[in-house]
Parts: C-alpha cells; structure tokens; sequence
C-alpha cells in the first residue's frame, strides 16, 4: 500500500483534460469538471482543456499537440473508452504510445469491480506513456473520473507517496 512521506515536498505536476463526445459542451461535461476539481484539489496545475469528437484522427492530433507541449506533463482522458461503433479512443491512444501501462487498465477493472461489478468489463481504460508524457484514458462517467483519480492517480501523480510514484519516473522518461 502506498504512503506519504511528508519529508519529501509536493511536485505539482501539469496536466491536460480531455473529452472524447460527439455531445458534450464545457457547459454540461460532468467528467471533465470532476477532473479538472480533482487536479486543483491535488495541487496540481490544469496545462489546457479541450473536448473534441468521437473522430480517432482529432483524438489523435490532439494528443500529439499536448505530448510536443513542454507545459503537459500528463494527459487525462475521458469517454470513448466502451466498446460500441463510436468508442475509438484506446485506439488512438495506443497509435501514439511509445510504452503502454498495461498495469493501469487492469488495475482501474479491479477497484471498479468492487463498485460495478461485472460491468467494469465493458472498460477499455487504458494508459501509456509517449514523448515524456504520461497519458490516461478513462471512461466518460464521473463515477468511473472519481475512481481512477481517487484510487490511482491521486497516489501515482504525487511524489510524496512511496515506494515509487511516475512523478519520481518523469525525468527518467526520455532516457534513450
């Protein structure tokens, strides 16, 4: 189990927002807001916010925009991680992967679980890292946002938590 070390001072780190609907506005992405609540309440800082389609190709360029950004350390995601016609947002994600974090899906499924039960299946989360920039897609609903940052983000994204966290790994990423 984790545990914060109070010796060690807190890194906020700067992170993105993402969301993948064809239907949601700033005004109405429940998602996004419980991210980007969530962020501050860290201490971390918001680097941009967007909402784009359920389009691989803008996912895609979008991503690649925020991974050249020297001012995006991380890159969450949320929606289009299902498995109807429409959810292509693992797909995009992989295409710009330099090194999957496999661990991340498996572990969201699990905490999920415990809450949805078998339902957590239709979860596609998934996460990886590319340019020196950690990148998480979550599923589009501010239970499944609550989870992941509250049962792994919150943890992996501060680098008071032990034994290791990616914050500690963010220098490290573009070792050749």
């Amino acid at each position: 189990m984790s545990e914060q070390k109070s010796e060690r001072e807190f890194l906020p780190v700067n992170i993105a927002v993402l969301t993948v609907s064809d239907t949601r506005t700033l005004d109405d992405d429940k998602s996004g807001d419980t991210l980007v609540d969530r962020i501050a309440g860290a201490g971390h800082e918001l680097a941009a916010r967007e909402i784009v389609p359920d389009d691989r190709d803008a996912i895609v360029a979008k991503l690649e925009e925020w991974i050249a950004d020297p001012e995006v350390d991380v890159v969450l995601s949320t929606g289009g991680t299902g498995v109807t016609g429409r959810d292509v947002t693992p797909e995009a994600f992989a295409s710009v992967y330099e090194k999957e974090i496999a661990g991340f899906g498996e572990l969201f499924r699990m905490l999920s679980y415990e809450k949805i039960g078998t339902s957590t299946i239709q979860s596609r989360a998934t996460a990886g890292v590319a340019g020196g920039t950690y990148l998480f897609a979550l599923p589009g609903s501010p239970g499944a946002c609550r989870d992941a940052w509250d049962d792994i983000l919150v943890h992996q994204l501060d680098y008071r938590f032990m034994p290791c966290n990616f914050v500690e790994l963010m220098p490290r990423l573009m070792e050749g």
